[in-house]
């Protein structure tokens, strides 16, 4: 599951640094047009995985995990594979919005494994899971810069599409899924939609770590847009470039190094414990970002970041594994997903228009009360529900 991981993230982080470039290619059009296009393309992808995300949980849960990412990978081949061969912005666009469809791969693998795994070691199994797509997403821009820069972009989607195929492949000989319906002889082994929801808002502090992945992803994707801006702004445009690439890589390395240790401690120690820390290190390292004056004061910030954002994916998941029964971790986990989605979609927006109207430090103090509010959030609904027990 780590290779298959590797390879998805990889891939589809391949095409994102040339996408702009690409649409480009496809007209003679207007800086303007570009853009914005640009803005419409990588975003629609997040609003049908928002949507598919629970549907896709729903059925893994009833038909197998296994069966599904197969379903994912191929279907994110075949649309990666289309989009090399398309002539018009439109198509482009249409292809990205039947991709988001499939989009979730990597979150549903997580799904897969948290059922194979003992409750006592989720964190540090999932956490070693994640490495293997942050391994990818950290590649896959570098590498596909190079093969667009030798093959042409349209070629690079159709190559790019193998790795995803391959994906599939390592899934479908490579992974036996144990069919896990209940772990406990009072538990039952399927639930209507509306039990799962009641679930969900029986236990708060579950609520509340969910509503969590939403304003976590808002507030990581918040800088995303502006990050080459705020890098040019610190360092002049001289090899603007490979620096901007130095500062979105730093926060993956960051992740990279901790994601594991951070599981493994949360196993120990609990999970909402180390959700919170990691919530306020967060919101803590985000704020002086807007105070910096040199472009390695920015990146030293951002390996930090990355040290603790990349502990809230693994701890939160095996904290989802931990309090959902089996026969509905899917679809939680789907749910779940789906916030994560919707961050996508947010923070960009966010991010962009208070950028526009208040200059680059405000994003960065938003997005440090945002993180450090959730964090006193979750703080209150534990302590709440630890004296209700």
């Amino acid at each position: 599951m780590w290779f298959a991981n590797f390879f998805i993230a990889g891939s589809i982080t391949m095409v994102l640094p040339f996408l702009s470039l690409y649409i480009d290619e496809l007209g003679n059009f207007s800086k303007s047009f570009v853009q914005t296009w640009s803005g419409w393309v990588f975003g629609i992808t997040f609003v049908t995985a928002f949507i598919c995300s629970p549907i896709w949980g729903r059925i893994g849960d009833r038909y197998g995990r296994k069966n599904i990412l197969i379903i994912s990978a191929t279907g994110l081949a075949l649309s990666v594979l289309l989009m090399g061969f398309v002539t018009t912005v439109w198509q482009l666009f249409l292809l990205r919005l039947f991709m988001g469809i499939f989009t979730g791969f990597i979150p549903m693998s997580q799904a897969l494994i948290s059922t194979q795994t003992p409750r006592s070691i989720a964190g540090q199994v999932l956490g070693t899971l994640q490495t293997g797509s942050i391994t990818g997403a950290l590649l896959g821009p570098l590498i596909g810069g190079v093969i667009a820069d030798a093959i042409g972009y349209g070629t690079t989607f159709q190559f790019v599409s193998i790795f995803v195929f391959v994906s599939a492949f390592i899934v479908f000989f490579g992974i036996h899924e144990q069919q896990i319906e209940t772990e406990d002889e009072n538990e039952k082994t399927s639930y209507t939609t509306k039990e799962v929801f009641v679930h969900i808002i029986k236990n708060p502090v579950l609520f509340v770590v969910m509503l969590i992945s939403l304003f976590v992803q808002v507030a990581h994707f918040s800088i995303q847009p502006i990050l080459s801006l705020y890098v040019e702004d610190l360092h002049g445009p001289e090899n603007l470039a490979l620096f901007s690439g130095i500062a979105f890589s730093a926060a993956g390395l960051g992740n990279l190094l901790m994601a594991r240790r951070w599981g493994s401690l949360a196993d120990r120690i609990g999970y909402i414990k180390i959700l919170i820390f990691l919530l306020f290190m967060a919101g803590v390292v985000y704020f002086p970002a807007a105070f910096v004056t040199n472009i390695w004061q920015l990146v030293l910030l951002r390996f930090l970041l990355g040290i603790s954002i990349g502990g809230i994916i693994p701890v939160r998941t095996a904290y989802i594994r931990q309090e959902a029964p089996i026969a509905m971790q899917g679809e939680v986990l789907g749910y779940n997903t789906s916030l994560r989605f919707l961050g996508n979609i947010i923070g960009p927006a966010m991010g962009g228009m208070l950028s526009g109207l208040y200059g680059f430090s405000s994003v960065f103090f938003v997005t440090s009360t945002l993180l450090i509010l959730c964090g006193a959030v979750l703080l209150m609904a534990s302590q709440k529900n630890s004296s209700s027990l």
